[in-house]
């Protein structure tokens, strides 16, 4: 199992540059990847930043991370805005970009352009395949919904959850054996997105489950409520491994 860093570019040290900063040292401490956060302006009021910028300036700090949103909303995206930000972190990236994906939050994400939400991601993830065909597409939501989760196992790979934030539930070993099951390989499963658990055992046994059920990402997050000497210890200290 490989190890996430999710991160966001928002918040006192959300600058671009602060964040490649911090993915040199994810990179340097045992980190498999780091994926941001993507929003126009960050919940609660914290100055926001352009994670398409963010991830370019990752991708020329570093040579090893995968680097990939967590995740855009598609249909509060112009789609050949997102189109050309996808293709030029992909050119700068070397085949280490990701997209994340889902419908977006009916209150803080308006949609763009006429359709529903789920057509207008349908088309917008059928446009990014078109122009962009060798950056995987994982998608997220609600594994207890059919409408995410059968939409997941038509693309690269999932990162679902069951219950989203605040309240947070992690999926099960079951819910990721049953994916596993269902999409065969190759297939990517992602999970988590949260961050650490107080308990280290329990959270060590839980990381065992999952990596045994066929999970190939856990992914830690990093809020930047956080202040910045915090963030650093959390990314310096590496991830929690089973």
């Amino acid at each position: 199992m490989r190890y996430g860093l999710d991160i966001t570019a928002a918040g006192p040290w959300g600058r671009p540059d602060e964040i490649a900063e911090l993915a040199v040292l994810a990179e340097d401490h045992g980190w498999d990847g780091v994926f941001c956060e993507d929003y126009l302006a960050f919940p609660g009021g914290a100055v926001t930043y352009d994670v398409w910028v963010t991830l370019g300036l990752v991708a020329r700090a570093t040579t090893r991370l995968t680097l990939g949103t967590m995740v855009t909303p598609v249909p509060a995206r112009h789609v050949g805005v997102l189109v050309l930000q996808v293709a030029s972190v992909a050119a700068v990236a070397g085949g280490r970009l990701v997209l994340g994906v889902g419908s977006g939050d009916p209150e803080g994400d308006p949609v763009v352009g006429d359709g529903s939400r789920v057509d207008l991601l349908e088309a917008g993830l059928a446009a990014v395949r078109e122009a962009c065909p060798g950056v995987p597409v994982w998608v997220g939501g609600a594994i207890t919904k059919p409408g995410p989760r059968a939409r997941a196992l038509r693309w690269d790979g999932s990162c679902l959850y069951r219950v989203p934030p605040p309240e947070w539930e992690d999926l099960t070993p079951d819910d990721v054996a049953a994916l596993r099951a269902d999409a065969g390989a190759p297939y990517v499963i992602a999970v988590g997105g949260r961050e650490r658990r107080e308990d280290l055992d329990g959270e060590r046994r839980y990381l065992a489950t999952i990596e045994a059920a066929g999970a190939d990402w856990w992914h830690e997050y990093v809020p930047p409520r956080l202040d910045r000497d915090e963030a650093r210890r959390r990314i310096l200290a590496g991830p929690m491994r089973p």
